[in-house]
């Protein structure tokens, strides 16, 4: 366990809080459903993603704490050893600070296809580029995975002329998640993005953890021999976890037929819960209103499909604090019928169609902007030794989890 933070007694307005906001929610049971899954029933789910390649533990670990204090079913990180510890460093300060906080489930992501866009990294050379260079790709990134600095080269200083210097620095690796922003924008087409895959052996292994309760499979949906080889990697340590999702796009007419395929393939040796999460538009939730349409508008073609496959859907891609509105919209926000479709027709009427939202570079932008005012003295801080900015982060955290959640307004502090 980690150590309480110090000063527990400057912690009395985050406890305050984070306890008033959730505790109608906290430990709520449905029969013998965990509170996770129960969460998943009603439709008020919500998981954070740290990302599937962001692997700054430090951020991972402040992240999370927030978000537990938020009251967030579930997060989602990269599947590295490192970076699930952060996690749950995270999760146990933050029950330091108030023990009855839920435990959120761990979630490690996996891909079966070096082509998805969330197992990649950004990388160039800072000597291929012009010393003058406007450095848009540093401008444009959203996870301050760029830095580069101007140096002297024969004794002049680089800010009196640009073409005497050159460029130091480049790709601050544990940071870039692969959202592919700086590619498009590099006037000198110098950056390139380095795609891969989780190794399935290492994979299995951080399923053997009991801090582990779940894992994601990224599939792009462009065949299911990849899924099948990855699924036989991993072998028998699916079934040391509670729930295993499926993040795939929309790919069309046949999207449900590569699900039910999927569906099959899974249920041959899991005998826990599964989730589909749908990816609408990867890594944009913090662009705008724009970018949650694409996830709402694949969950209301699904919602459309009578014999779609069983489990839980959740959004993700391109999710913000417009999506509840947009599923509100949609007539799916907690709701236990599809739109347009008799409620005779429907099966397991009594679970929501949409069982929660998936918040990732949203959930980060707003919380990251706290801790990015935190003095740069202190290096890589832990966000409970200066509870104002605690506060301030919880307060922002709650903003996108409240709604999904139903929490009451939040008070003043």
């Amino acid at each position: 366990m980690a150590a309480a933070p110090p000063l527990l007694a400057s912690h009395a307005a985050v406890r305050s809080l984070a306890v008033s906001s959730t505790a109608s929610h906290r430990g709520r049971l449905e029969g013998d459903h965990p509170p996770q899954v129960a969460a998943l029933r009603r439709g008020d789910w919500v998981k954070l993603i740290c990302g599937a390649s962001f692997e700054d533990a430090a951020d991972v670990r402040n992240l999370s704490l927030v978000y537990t204090l938020a009251g967030v079913d579930c997060i989602d990180c990269a599947a590295d050893a490192s970076v699930v510890g952060a996690v749950n460093e995270g999760i146990e300060v933050a029950a330091s600070i108030v023990p009855a906080v839920q435990r959120p489930w761990v979630m490690v992501s996996v891909n079966d296809d070096c082509r998805d866009l969330h197992f990649r990294k950004a990388e160039f050379d800072p000597e291929d580029c012009p010393p003058d260079c406007s450095k848009p790709c540093e401008k444009v990134c959203p996870a301050d995975a760029i830095a580069l600095d101007r140096v002297m080269i024969g004794g002049k200083h680089p800010q009196s002329d640009h073409s005497c210097g050159k460029l130091e620095g480049g790709v601050i690796t544990e940071r870039c998640y692969g959202c592919g922003r700086c590619l498009s924008v590099c006037p000198y087409d110098r950056i390139r993005a380095m795609s891969y895959i989780r190794d399935p052996a290492t994979s299995a292994e951080l399923l053997k953890r009991n801090d582990v309760d779940a894992i994601e499979i990224h599939t792009t949906g462009k065949g299911t021999d990849m899924f099948n080889t990855l699924w036989s990697s991993l072998g028998v340590s699916v079934n040391n976890v509670k729930l295993i999702a499926v993040s795939l796009p929309e790919v069309g007419d046949s999207t449900v037929n590569f699900m039910s395929a999927i569906y099959t393939t899974m249920q041959s040796h899991f005998q826990g819960y599964n989730l589909w999460q749908l990816d609408g538009r990867p890594m944009s939730g913090d662009i705008g209103r724009g970018a949650t349409r694409e996830t709402v508008s694949f969950a209301v073609h699904l919602a459309s499909i009578l014999d779609r496959p069983p489990g839980f859907y959740q959004l993700a891609g391109g999710t913000n604090s417009f999506t509840v509105d947009c599923l509100k919209k949609a007539g799916l926000f907690q709701s236990t019928t599809s739109p347009g479709v008799p409620s005779s027709g429907m099966t397991g009427s009594q679970q929501a169609f949409i069982g929660g939202i998936a918040y990732g570079g949203y959930a980060r932008k707003i919380v990251g902007r706290v801790l990015r005012k935190i003095p740069a003295q202190f290096g890589h801080a832990r966000i409970e030794d200066h509870p104002d900015y605690l506060l301030e982060a919880l307060q922002e955290a709650l903003t996108l989890v409240g709604p999904v959640k139903g929490y009451p307004t939040l008070p003043s502090f």
